[in-house]
């Protein structure tokens, strides 16, 4: 499985209707949408397709033909994202009609071609899992406990300082966990808290 990295854009024109796709991650896919329908109040259709991997582990999609006939575009997107095998990703595209009748095959071809564009585009990276782990550290701890996150290469870091600690909820490969769980890491002899 894998992944688009950053948000890209492309633009086609089928018999004279346009046709613009954004390809994106899955976690800015809300705030694009509403982004998009500010900035085009007088397309036609804002389509989108959306596939993400839930804490189970299951892919979880779903898609909008925002007024389009029934499976026309919304669906047929949703299938690019699906043959591409990615996840955690979306396809928003907005239509202008160009005064043309694609009909039913039509549309669901030029939104296919549209998602297709965007993402020979789109910077595709092989998803990694990424584990939740929660640690309380000592403040006068932090500063070598920070050394070990960098040495380690963890930069998915939210710290909560609270009066006595801080918390550092990481988001890790299996692999890092692994190492900040060894008894031989420095990690051990910094006496660190898991909160799991």
């Amino acid at each position: 499985m894998n992944c688009i990295e950053n948000e890209v854009n492309t633009q086609i024109e089928v018999k004279k209707s346009k046709f613009i796709s954004f390809a994106l991650p899955a976690e800015s896919f809300k705030d694009k949408l509403k982004e998009l329908k500010q900035a085009h109040p007088k397309a036609s259709h804002i389509v989108w397709a959306y596939r993400v991997l839930n804490s189970y582990g299951q892919i979880e999609e779903n898609s909008s033909d925002d007024g389009e006939p029934k499976g026309a575009a919304g669906v047929p997107t949703l299938n690019v994202l699906r043959g591409a095998k990615l996840i955690n990703c979306a396809i928003i595209t907005v239509r202008y009609f160009g005064g043309i009748k694609l009909g039913v095959g039509g549309m669901a071809r030029a939104y296919s071609s549209s998602a297709n564009e965007v993402l020979k585009k789109a910077p595709i990276k092989p998803y990694i899992n990424l584990i939740e782990c929660k640690y309380r550290i000592d403040y006068t701890k932090q500063r070598r406990f920070e050394y070990l996150l960098k040495e380690l290469h963890i930069s998915n870091v939210e710290r909560i300082f609270l009066t006595d600690a801080v918390e550092y909820i990481l988001r890790v490969t299996q692999e890092q966990k692994k190492v900040l769980k060894s008894s031989n890491y420095d990690c051990v002899k910094l006496n660190l808290q898991l909160l799991e």
